[in-house]
């Protein structure tokens, strides 16, 4: 299972689109604002949609939740190629919020519920960050994909329709995924309706416990604050490489968009090498720290700070400070998730842990929500740079709330489970 864990991740991650999403509905004519509202309604459906399909992943089984899951994907691919235009892609980000929430949770609570069964559940971390790696590797070897799709097309829509291929194989990988994958599921005798009900009401009084509990809801609330934050702003640094691009004396026989589509693909081939060595060695480098929370606490002020950092660079014109903060950020934001998910999976019951992820996940969606519109408003109005530094800034001074517990605080709790 670790090399199809691995080649799920590797999969997943062969979005040619991802380098160029920003500057693809830039090439469509769309504001800052109108792009931050498409992020933005990516993630209320994703918000809204999150719990129920976690809810139904462990009642009914992770493995059609997953085939659920990328067949939305491919919906969403093949209506962002076809139907251009603000509201034909609206739609297209609800299918792709589909495809999130089917997804999200689903498939680490299968890798965990794999330890589990196999015994080695104290390797979760070095684990989840070698399958992370694999995804990081795809990452790679899309962004160089993707660089040559935009080169011989000369557009960056293709890279849409390119993104069926894998997703199709995916497909394919998860109905060879074993049955005992699918984790604990409680039978219920009666109608279809009553079945659901029942199940939903069985998975929600646990889920619920997890609110009532302090650990596990600050240990939310960290992870999502970073992420919603991270995802929020990622994705401008495709418009300050395009600054950087145009600005460099290579290439210049070439149309201004080619020229991005090298630059942007080959800075995104080895970041995102970058990225999967940072998963690699998740494992290694917090066991250098005195412990797994004083490690995501760390990596969460490091973080907003480079992001602080990138927003003062692009702002002042120092762009290679502002992608090398950036490119700091996405190494770290890589290097921090398996250590997030294995801090989760302490504090968070064996049995809920699907949707314990989701509730992760969905407070992340409400937080870029929130974002999403908020720094393109602000990118349109006081530039990108001032945008970056302003989000950056506030999720800094929100760590003082944020603060995971000690060592010893978690101890005592896993003790009281």
């Amino acid at each position: 299972m670790y090399y199809k864990f691995r080649l799920y991740g590797f999969l997943k991650n062969l979005r040619f689109f991802d380098p160029f999403v920003v500057l693809f509905f830039r090439e469509m004519g769309l504001s800052f604002l109108e792009i931050g509202a498409l992020f933005s309604i990516r993630e209320v459906a994703t918000n809204l949609l999150e719990v129920p399909t976690g809810v139904v992943a462990d009642a009914f089984g992770r493995r059609k939740a997953m085939l659920a899951s990328f067949s939305s994907y491919i919906l969403s691919f093949l209506i962002f190629y076809t139907a251009p235009g603000f509201w034909t892609y609206a739609l297209a980000m609800v299918l792709f919020a589909f495809g999130e929430t089917f997804r999200s949770g689903t498939h680490k609570a299968m890798i965990l519920e794999y330890l589990r069964l196999k015994g080695i559940e104290h390797l979760k971390v070095h684990y989840y960050g070698h399958t992370r790696a694999g995804s990081q590797l795809g990452s790679a070897l899309a962004a160089l994909i993707a660089a040559g799709l935009v080169f011989y097309s000369g557009s960056y829509r293709t890279v849409f329709i390119a993104s069926v291929v894998p997703y199709v194989l995916g497909l394919f990988l998860f109905l060879t995924y074993p049955k005992e994958l699918d984790g604990e599921i409680v039978r219920v005798t009666g109608a279809w309706r009553e079945k659901f009900a029942e199940r939903v009401r069985i998975t929600g009084r646990g889920f619920l416990s997890m609110f009532r509990d302090a650990h596990t809801l600050k240990g939310l609330l960290h992870s999502a604050a970073f992420d919603g934050v991270f995802k929020a702003t990622k994705d401008y640094l495709q418009p300050i490489l395009k600054s950087q691009a145009l600005a460099l004396p290579l290439f210049l026989s070439l149309s201004a968009d080619k020229r991005t589509g090298i630059v942007v693909g080959i800075i995104y081939f080895f970041l995102h090498l970058g990225t999967s060595f940072a998963s690699q060695n998740a494992g290694r480098i917090q066991e250098r720290m005195r412990s797994l929370p004083a490690a995501v606490n760390i990596t969460y002020l490091l973080g907003m700070g480079l992001l602080l950092l990138a927003g003062l660079g692009t702002r002042f014109g120092v762009y290679g400070l502002a992608i090398a903060c950036f490119v700091g950020l996405y190494l770290l934001q890589n290097l921090r998730r398996p250590m997030m998910v294995g801090y989760l999976s302490d504090v968070i019951p064996r049995r809920m842990m699907a949707s314990g992820l989701s509730v992760e996940s969905q407070l992340k969606t409400l937080i870029q929500a929130g974002l999403a519109p908020l720094v393109g408003y602000l990118a349109d109005t006081v530039g990108v740079g001032f945008a970056l530094a302003i989000v950056a800034a506030g999720a800094k001074l929100s760590w003082i709330f944020l603060r995971v517990p000690s060592p010893k605080g978690v101890a005592v709790l896993e003790a009281e489970r």
